[in-house]
């Protein structure tokens, strides 16, 4: 059995930017996976192929490595050693001859350091993204925000040992209790996980109703995301330790948040300055005024207004918009001057007899 061609798994070039891969995968991990597909074990077997891809071309390092040996033409299938086969002195499904990646010293480091799955991190558990909106102020100030992301977690019932109640649990027929199994890769052996006990080593002689043998299940997880002050829209947090479960012992994957940032009524950003609007009068523009402005924080700043302020004018509130790494914006107040949609008759004669006495440009 040979390593498929990753690029073709994922239907892009293989001088595809790490945008398309990440497009990809989405895609196709959305149309296969299992839960979409709960009676087909072929989109489960592709969902792997999916998956194992873009772990490999995903990683800068990883994908360096494995452009170089696919030009050196280790995975062509068409090469000697490509079929799965067993042979003296090398483990089941190992190349002709027992050809393993130790025999490769620093060669066959680098193979494991793609496709190796018997080592712990190899094990680790996929990264979850979700999509969190936060507030404008608690963006600005920090604080806590609720968010339940969909996560696949140890089933209860079984302790994720997929056996049912009082079955009996013996050592996987297939890789002997190893976990993984070797497939021939064009002259080398490539470890993956046991399809048959799923990398668990043991395998039941009934499967928990609650999880189909799997060991997991699909459940909802409820966290409060710490937001650090002067976060916006684009924002990541990583939390560690609360993505997908490892396999086989290894450590849970991550969780990776993007933040979008909810527009407020009042408030605009710009870097680290904060906008806003306030209204005035026609007489207060004239003859000036103070009024309070509000700020981020929810206090109350007194803005002098002065004498013959023109619409459209801006106030620097100093040290009020934004703080972020030691630095902190202002908040800027542009004035918005409000003319009244009808007037007395007394308000009309006074108003007339101002522009009689007032010199005006025209």
């Amino acid at each position: 059995m040979a390593t498929p061609d990753y690029y073709q798994v994922l239907g892009v070039s293989s001088s595809a930017k790490p945008e398309e891969i990440k497009k990809a995968y989405r895609r196709l991990a959305k149309q296969y996976h299992p839960d979409a597909n709960p009676n087909n074990p072929s989109a489960s077997e592709r969902f792997k192929q999916i998956s194992e891809a873009h772990s490999v071309l995903s990683d800068a390092e990883k994908r360096r490595k494995y452009d170089t040996m696919r030009r050196l033409g280790a995975f062509d299938p068409r090469r000697p050693g490509s079929r799965t086969t067993t042979s003296p002195g090398g483990s089941p499904g190992s190349p002709p001859g027992g050809f393993e990646f130790g025999d490769l010293g620093g060669l066959g480091d680098l193979f494991s350091s793609i496709f190796g799955r018997g080592r712990k991190d190899d094990r680790r558990g996929e990264t979850v993204e979700a999509t969190l909106e936060v507030p404008f102020r608690t963006a600005v100030l920090g604080g806590k925000v609720p968010l339940t992301v969909p996560v696949t977690d140890t089933c209860p019932q079984c302790s994720g040992n997929g056996a049912a109640p009082g079955a009996t649990v013996t050592v996987c027929p297939e890789c002997k209790g190893r976990g993984t199994v070797s497939f021939g890769q064009g002259g080398f052996a490539v470890n993956r996980p046991c399809p048959l006990c799923r990398g668990r080593g043991k395998v039941a002689s009934e499967k928990c109703e609650t999880c189909g043998g799997a060991g997991a299940v699909r459940t909802e997880r409820k966290l409060m995301v710490t937001i650090p002050p002067g976060s916006d829209s684009g924002t990541r947090i990583r939390l560690k330790g609360q993505g997908e479960p490892g396999h086989s012992g290894g450590k849970a994957g991550d969780l990776l948040i993007t933040l979008t940032v909810e527009t407020d009524r009042f408030f605009r950003r710009t870097g680290l300055d904060l906008l806003c609007e306030i209204p005035v009068s026609l007489p207060q523009a004239i003859l000036g005024t103070q009024v309070r402005v509000r700020t981020v924080e929810g206090r109350k700043v007194l803005l002098k207004i002065p004498a013959g302020t023109q619409p459209g004018r801006k106030f620097r509130i100093k040290g009020q918009g934004v703080a972020k790494g030691g630095a902190r914006g202002d908040q800027l107040v542009t004035v918005r001057v409000q003319l009244p949609d009808k007037l007395t008759p007394d308000q009309q004669a006074l108003l007339k007899q101002f522009a009689d006495a007032a010199e005006l440009p025209y």
